[in-house]
């Protein structure tokens, strides 16, 4: 089995290589999903320039403004209040940024189980915020898709 990783890297340089697993196979089968402590809420603002960015998880500009992702404790001392309460699961496998097909692997199965994903790539690992009454059942079924996939390896391994 071929692993693909790119062991150099200078963050300091603009030509840097990308890091971490680009393997399908592999990034399905390692994948450890970790539920984090914490209920967190999207919140549209205009202007984030007086929220702290020690309270935001994650931050997207959009056109129409800027996206904050929260704990909720956060956004309601700040007096924010959305609908969707969401859970924070991350992937812990260290997956490249180039890697092709996770995202679309694990959110078709999620789909298929009817749960919404909104997926966040960190430089390290991918992030998936889940309404929070799903968050348990969302960890299980990634965590058997990684079952399934290392027993589908290791069958095709034994066969070789």
């Amino acid at each position: 089995m071929v692993h693909h990783f790119v062991y150099k890297f200078n963050p300091t340089s603009r030509k840097s290589a990308a890091i971490g697993e680009t393997d399908l196979s592999e990034l399905i089968a390692n994948m450890e999903p970790q539920l984090n402590n914490g209920e967190y809420l999207f919140v549209p603002v205009s202007d984030s320039s007086n929220i702290n960015r020690s309270d935001t998880i994650a931050t997207f500009k959009e056109e129409e403004g800027t996206t904050l992702v929260l704990k909720k404790d956060s956004a309601k001392r700040l007096g924010f209040n959305t609908h969707f309460v969401a859970s924070w699961i991350t992937l812990n496998v260290h997956s490249s940024l180039e890697a092709i097909g996770l995202t679309a692997a694990f959110s078709t199965e999620l789909a298929e189980c009817g749960i919404s994903c909104n997926v966040v790539a960190g430089y390290y690992h991918d992030h998936i915020l889940v309404d929070w009454k799903n968050a348990k059942r969302t960890v299980g079924l990634l965590k058997r898709m990684a079952i399934q996939h290392k027993k589908t390896i290791k069958d095709k391994f034994e066969k070789k």
